[in-house]
């Protein structure tokens, strides 16, 4: 069963969640859509990959010769966006916030292709529409242990001392540590024993232009018994993803939706698969959306009141490439 009604996907999960019926489900940023669908393994109308689990196994060889190429919106424009939140930030409304672009790209590669070829823990493609391979984890639910994966700073992995110039960068830092506070605040609501696992550790990304450096944490707790199987009512409580949102959540939503002026949609948004014991779900960022048979990259990065209009403009793009090696 495909549904798209919000409270009716939240609902769905829940009732799946008890009865131990595997789904697979995305929701938008807004959180005004979103679809679900029952034994997602069984169908190829949606395809996704879930870390091991999958509905898709292309064998076609890549091409030899990539075409990829994009045209980034001049300084001054990003600069204006930029502003708002930093003026946002100095009053006080948010502690961080996250700024994302849109990018038109010209590549000779269909969604499908970038899909297919991409190395992703998590990919998700709706044919027409969006092509997402996500490094970020947002939540993985195994019995009663809730986990999550916030990824926060990132770092051109050529750079000589990379790894200890992000984790000692100030900024950076601070970033960090909202976000982990905030996700920590978030798990705490429907969780006892939450604590950091893993503080500021590296992940190595290969691109088919460079490699990069992300820096994330894990935070679990101990889904309290009330709300471990109401699957749909975990996920939704915790929504928007934080990491990708900022905080305090709400005073941040209203700063993004000035200085972006437009909806996200699905990127930001999450999307998961649930294999009737674990569900594991990923923010759908390095994400490519088609509109009108043209294609946009949309990336973005944390804003903090320490922020570097310029740092933060160049940060965006290093975001914009492919992961096919």
């Amino acid at each position: 069963m495909f549904l798209n009604n919000i409270v009716e996907i939240q609902g769905k999960m829940n009732v799946c969640g008890k009865e131990k019926k595997p789904f697979l489900f995305a929701v938008n940023f807004e959180m005004t859509e979103g679809f679900i669908i029952d034994d997602p393994l069984s169908q190829n109308k949606i395809l996704f990959k879930v870390l091991d689990k999958q509905n898709s196994r292309f064998t076609d060889k890549r091409p030899d010769n990539i075409q990829f190429k994009f045209d980034p919106i001049v300084y001054e424009k990003y600069k204006q966006k930029f502003e708002i939140v930093h003026n946002g930030l100095k009053r006080g409304y948010s502690y961080l916030t996250n700024l994302t672009v849109k990018t038109p790209i010209t590549t000779n590669l269909s969604l499908a292709e970038i899909f297919s070829y991409s190395n992703a823990p998590y990919k998700l493609l709706l044919p027409g529409k969006f092509v997402c391979f996500s490094p970020e984890r947002f939540v993985k639910i195994s019995g009663d242990i809730i986990s999550t994966n916030p990824m926060k700073g990132t770092i051109d992995a050529s750079i000589p001392n990379a790894e200890q110039i992000i984790l000692n960068d100030y900024k950076e830092t601070a970033e960090h540590n909202t976000i982990v506070d905030l996700l920590r605040n978030d798990l705490s609501i429907i969780s006892d024993n939450v604590k950091v696992d893993r503080f500021r550790y590296i992940d190595r990304i290969k691109t088919n232009q460079k490699s990069i450096l992300q820096v994330s944490s894990e935070i679990t707790g101990k889904l309290q018994p009330k709300i471990k199987d109401n699957l749909g009512d975990i996920i939704f409580g915790m929504l928007p993803a934080g990491s990708i949102s900022g905080a305090p959540k709400s005073a941040t939503l209203d700063i993004i939706r000035q200085a972006e002026g437009e909806p996200r949609g699905y990127y930001t948004g999450i999307f998961g698969y649930y294999d009737s014991e674990t569900l594991d779900s990923a923010v759908m960022i390095r994400y490519i959306e088609q509109i009108n048979n043209r294609y946009y990259f949309r990336s973005g990065g944390g804003i903090t009141v320490y922020s570097d209009c310029k740092s933060e403009y160049e940060e965006v793009f290093s975001k914009v490439y492919l992961p096919i090696i």
